[in-house]
C-alpha cells in the first residue's frame, strides 16, 4: 500500500559555528500516497541532500521525515522501506539479471518459489523477461536501467526515491525511459519523489513539482501550475523551454485601461498595480505581426519540426517567439511583436515576486 511522506521543518548544515554551511533551510512538503513529487532545480541547489535524507543516507540539522505517520530520522535506511534508484545502475556484474533483481528478496530469505514469481512478475512489467539469464555487460544502457528499476521494484516498497536515474542515457532512450518511469508508477502506485535538473523530465513525469534554489523551497504545484502561474521570476524562467521572456517596464493606469510602456513600445494591458514591473510572456505567447509598432530585428531562425522558434533582439531585449514551422523568416529582417493579453505575469521588478 502507498506510504505519506511528510518533510518538516528539514534544515541540513554542513560544518559547524562560523563555518557552517546551510544547504537546505527549513523545507516543508506533503506528499500525498501514491503521488509522484519531482524535485527539481539546479546544480547544487540541495535536491539530492533532501533526497539523500529521505533515505537515511544523510541526517537533518533540524526537522523530521515522517514515512507513513512515522518519524524515520535516526531510523536506519535498511529499516525505512524504501527503494531507491540511482545515476548509476549499480548492478552485480557477476550476477544474472533475474538475480540481481531477486538479490534484495533473497537477503530477506523469501522463499525461492515466491521469490521467482515476483522476479517474473517484475520482468514482464519492465519487458525485460527475455533478458533474465543475461549478465549486466550483455544489456544496453536502457535495459540495465531497467534492471535497476526492477531491483527496486521487487521488494514492493512503501516509498520509490529515483536520484537523476536519466542522466546516463542518450536523449532518445531518456524519453522512452520517461515513458516507461511513468507507465510502471501508473501501474505500481507505489509513492515516488524523484530528483532531476532537467525541467522536461519535471513536467512530463510529475503529478506535483517542487522547485527549489539555493536551498530554498521556491514553489510547489502541479506541472500547469508551475508553469502558467509560477510564483516568482525564478521559476518562471527555470521551468520551460524556451524560457519565459522577461520585458522591464512600467505600468501606467489601473484594470483593464492600463498601459504597459517598456524601453521601444508600450501595449495596452491590464495590469494588477502601477509603476516599475515586469512583464513575463512565454514564447507561444508572442505573436509576430507584419504591422506592429513594437519592432526588432531578427538575430536567429531555430527550426525544429513542429515549431520555429524566431529570436528577435528590440530595444527591451531579446524576445523569443514560438511560431509555425512554416514561418518565412530571414535572419535580420526588421518585424513587429504582439503580446497575448491572457497570458501575463507580473513580477516586481527587484524581488522577482509575482504580483
Amino acid at each position: 500500500m502507498a506510504a505519506s511522506l511528510t518533510i518538516s521543518g528539514i534544515r541540513k548544515a554542513f560544518g559547524k559555528g562560523a563555518n557552517a554551511v546551510e544547504v537546505l533551510k527549513r523545507i516543508d512538503i506533503d506528499v500525498a500516497p501514491g503521488e509522484f513529487l519531482i524535485l527539481v532545480g539546479p546544480s547544487g541547489c540541495g535536491k539530492s541532500t533532501l533526497l539523500n535524507i529521505i533515505a537515511g543516507l544523510e541526517d537533518p540539522t533540524e526537522g523530521e521525515v515522517r514515512i507513513a505517520g512515522n518519524n524515520v530520522v535516526g531510523v536506519a535506511p535498511a529499516q525505512r522501506d524504501i527503494a531507491m534508484v540511482f545515476q548509476s545502475y549499480a548492478l552485480y556484474p557477476t550476477m544474472s539479471v533475474a538475480d540481481n533483481i531477486g538479490f534484495a528478496l533473497e537477503m530477506r530469505k523469501v522463499p525461492k518459489p515466491q521469490r521467482e514469481a515476483r522476479i517474473a512478475e517484475v520482468a514482464a512489467m519492465l519487458q525485460i523477461s527475455h533478458l533474465l539469464d543475461r549478465r549486466p555487460a550483455q544489456l544496453s544502457g536502457g535495459q540495465r536501467q531497467r534492471v535497476a528499476m526492477g531491483r527496486a521494484l521487487a521488494r514492493d516498497p512503501q516509498l520509490f526515491l529515483f536520484d537523476e536515474p536519466l542522466s546516463n542515457l542518450d536523449a532518445k532512450l531518456r524519453v522512452e525511459m520517461r515513458a516507461e518511469i511513468k507507465r510502471l508508477h501508473q501501474i505500481a502506485g507505489i509513492t515516488s519523489v524523484y530528483v532531476t535538473h532537467d525541467q522536461i523530465e519535471a513536467m512530463t513525469l510529475g503529478s506535483r513539482i517542487a522547485v527549489m534554489k539555493d536551498g530554498v523551497l521556491q514553489q510547489i504545484g502541479t506541472p500547469d501550475e508551475i508553469y502558467r502561474t509560477p510564483s516568482n521570476a525564478y521559476v518562471a524562467g527555470f521551468i520551460g523551454s524556451p524560457t519565459m521572456n522577461f520585458i522591464p517596464g512600467e505600468l501606467q493606469g489601473t484594470g483593464d485601461a492600463s498601459r504597459f510602456v517598456f524601453a521601444g513600445g508600450a501595449l495596452e494591458l491590464p495590469g494588477p498595480t502601477q509603476g516599475a514591473v515586469t512583464l513575463g510572456q512565454r514564447p507561444e505567447h508572442v505573436h509576430l505581426s507584419d504591422d506592429a509598432p513594437w519592432r526588432g530585428t531578427v538575430s536567429l531562425v531555430e527550426p525544429t519540426g513542429a515549431d520555429t522558434y524566431v529570436v528577435v533582439q528590440t530595444e527591451a531585449g531579446v524576445i523569443t517567439v514560438r511560431a509555425a514551422a512554416n514561418t518565412k523568416i530571414q535572419v535580420g529582417q526588421n518585424i513587429g511583436l504582439t503580446v497575448s493579453s491572457r497570458h501575463n505575469n507580473w513580477f516586481h521588478p527587484t524581488s522577482g515576486v509575482r504580483l
